[in-house]
């Protein structure tokens, strides 16, 4: 899907129930309410394979505003502290700080967020106005990009391993440059290969919408075609010879089948989706 601003991803995933007739829908990756982009649904069995997708890069399209820390880092919560009052940094230098966070990193995830604290979401905590300290988390920035600056308006686009937090990186680019800053703006574009591009508007989810097969979100798993004596023993879960090393989507004709663990010799299912 391509979610539109307002709507939390759980509504999104709400109204693909109702409108598909299906309970068994889950997404795999939220997305903040103003946000918008790429949602992938997996809809059915397809939500069996949430897994093979986590470790996919993201790429995000994303506007900071330079000057002002908020509560959320982003433009829903209020303001910390007052506004820098000084002149702003000149492009040149947005673009080295921008550059500075490429690699692999720790990062501090907002107060405001999902993780959690002594068992409690921390978003939860912090709406109390408790003290929320999160530890930092490995990420990776595989690059970043400066689109433009438009006054205290800094877009850019960056590319990130799962579990980064994209307010955290304008939060972090603000105290770079020693201004301040907070996350205006954020589109998903793509998740490995699947890109926002190819998404349906969810004005335009209606009853019978063609879906996706779970091939073509699973493309970037190596495939193996297997002839019939294979699928039967695959739909049963018993092994099959296979020289692929790691996770590896087993197809007969145009169906995926199951997804498997190869070791060189075999190859195991650990999901099958087929029925026998």
């Amino acid at each position: 899907m391509d979610k539109p601003a307002g709507p939390t991803s759980h509504d999104v995933v709400a109204r693909a129930r109702r409108v598909l007739g299906e309970r068994s829908i889950g997404h795999t990756g939220t997305l903040d309410p103003f946000a918008t982009g790429l949602l992938v649904l997996l809809i059915g069995k397809g939500t069996r394979v949430a897994r093979f997708l986590d470790g996919l890069a993201k790429t995000y399209l994303a506007t900071a505003r330079l000057g002002q820390r908020t509560a959320t880092d982003d433009l829903t919560g209020a303001p910390v502290g007052a506004a820098y009052q000084g002149a702003l940094p000149d492009r040149e230098t947005i673009g080295q700080a921008l550059a500075g966070f490429v690699g692999a990193q720790s990062q501090t995830p907002p107060a405001f967020s999902a993780k959690r604290q002594d068992g409690e979401r921390a978003y939860a905590r912090a709406r109390r106005g408790e003290t929320v300290e999160l530890a930092p988390a490995a990420v990776t920035v595989y690059a970043a990009e400066l689109l433009s600056v438009e006054g205290a308006d800094v877009t850019f686009r960056v590319t990130v391993s799962t579990g980064t937090y994209i307010r955290a990186i304008a939060r972090d680019l603000g105290e770079r440059l020693g201004v301040g800053a907070h996350l205006t703006a954020l589109r998903r574009e793509s998740i490995g290969s699947l890109r926002v591009d190819d998404a349906l508007p969810l004005d335009r989810l209606v009853p019978g919408t063609s879906l996706w097969p779970l091939g073509a979100v699973l493309s970037h798993l190596p495939r193996v075609m297997l002839e019939e004596a294979g699928r039967v023993d695959v739909v049963h879960g018993r092994p099959v010879t296979g020289v692929v090393m790691g996770t590896t989507v087993l197809v007969a004709g145009n169906d995926v089948i199951a997804v498997a663990e190869g070791d060189g010799t075999w190859l195991r299912p650990t999901v099958v989706l087929a029925a026998p």
